[in-house]
């Protein structure tokens, strides 16, 4: 899949930061609890800590994953101008927004401009992609669809990647038969195999398992949640990598050591260092360590496999290699959040 790349030049960059600064104290006001994508102290970890909450915490029974088909692209930009124009009035702001929306892109020589999209690369995008959401999903469902539902419904969103948590299986298939015809009324679309409503809850597990089956999971920001039972015996969520998230992560490692495998191994040992500890930092979640000691162990062995091609016909044997490891160790996995965090039962 193709996105608009948008590289603005720096004085656009600068002017960019300080309207993003400006519009992030007026619309710090608007936004709603349940996205977490792209504003001031907010981040992915704490969108997935609040999954945890809202499913072990509050009455979840049905999750719907909601996949939009090429988000960022597909905003239609005259709709976008409208939104904005109803919190913004200073009209010197409305044209240099109105003049970066508008940016065309430049593809094989050729310059480019469509209606729809706000072209990745701009400091502002991702602020205008918010704005949208915020007034075609979040807004919408608070104030139109929840009191319309028998139970209750939590919404969680980071950026376009977002899911809808019911206590009613009635409910969350209103909501997934509508959603479609409100989302095309702003030029999205969703993706027919990656938007799907699942059981997930408490009785998930139960209820599958008298139907002979596996509960079912769902993915969001780069992990699979799963029904489990704590030690304790109580409902919980645990979470691993997605496999493809993990795949593209080695792949890059491997990549990485390819190109690479002359330096000095003090030099790699460092790099690598740094790539794990990014690893660690955003997939060491509680219940994951598998996950993560998978990941260390085949970095291991991908290093020691490109170490091996510069020894001139002597095999790197795994005896060798490790005195290697000993001189120049690899960072070892670590959990870096905590059950607190994640509010889910230890």
């Amino acid at each position: 899949m193709q996105f608009a790349l948008t590289v603005p030049a720096l004085e656009d960059k600068i002017v960019q930061k300080v309207v993003v600064n400006l519009l992030n104290a007026i619309y710090e006001q608007d936004f709603l609890d349940c996205s977490y994508g792209f504003r001031p102290s907010r981040g992915q970890h704490q969108a997935l800590d609040e999954v945890g909450r809202v499913i072990c915490r509050r009455p979840t029974e049905w999750v719907l994953e909601i996949d939009i088909r090429a988000y960022f692209d597909s905003i239609v930009r005259s709709a976008l101008v409208e939104m904005i124009e109803k919190r913004i009035s200073d009209g010197s702001v409305l044209r240099l927004i109105q003049k970066w929306i508008k940016v065309g892109v430049i593809e094989e020589g050729r310059l480019l401009v469509s209606e729809t999209g706000t072209g990745q690369g701009q400091p502002i995008s991702p602020l205008l992609a918010n704005v949208y959401l915020h007034h075609v999903l979040d807004q919408w469902f608070e104030e139109v669809v929840k009191p319309r539902l028998k139970g209750q419904a939590y919404e969680i969103r980071f950026a376009d990647d977002a899911i809808l948590c019911f206590q009613h299986k009635v409910d969350a298939e209103k909501v997934l038969n509508v959603l479609p015809k409100r989302f095309a009324k702003y030029g999205l679309t969703l993706h027919p195999e990656k938007t799907r409503l699942i059981e997930f809850g408490r009785f998930a597990a139960g209820n599958a398992k008298k139907q002979g089956q596996k509960p079912e999971t769902f993915n969001f920001l780069g992990f699979t949640h799963m029904c489990a039972r704590s030690r304790k015996g109580k409902f919980t969520v645990h979470v691993t990598t997605v496999a493809k998230r993990l795949r593209r992560g080695l792949t890059a490692v491997a990549d990485w050591c390819k190109q690479h495998r002359h330096d000095p191994v003090s030099a790699q040992q460092k790099t690598l260092n740094a790539k794990l500890r990014g690893h660690y930092q955003y997939y060491g979640r509680p219940t994951n360590y598998r996950s993560i000691w998978q990941f260390y162990r085949k970095v291991r062995r991908i290093w020691c496999e490109w170490l091996s091609r510069r020894t001139r016909g002597r095999p790197l044997t795994w005896e060798r290699f490790a005195e290697i490891l000993r001189q120049y160790p690899l960072l070892l996995p670590r959990i870096t959040h905590t059950w607190a965090e994640a509010g889910s039962h230890a």
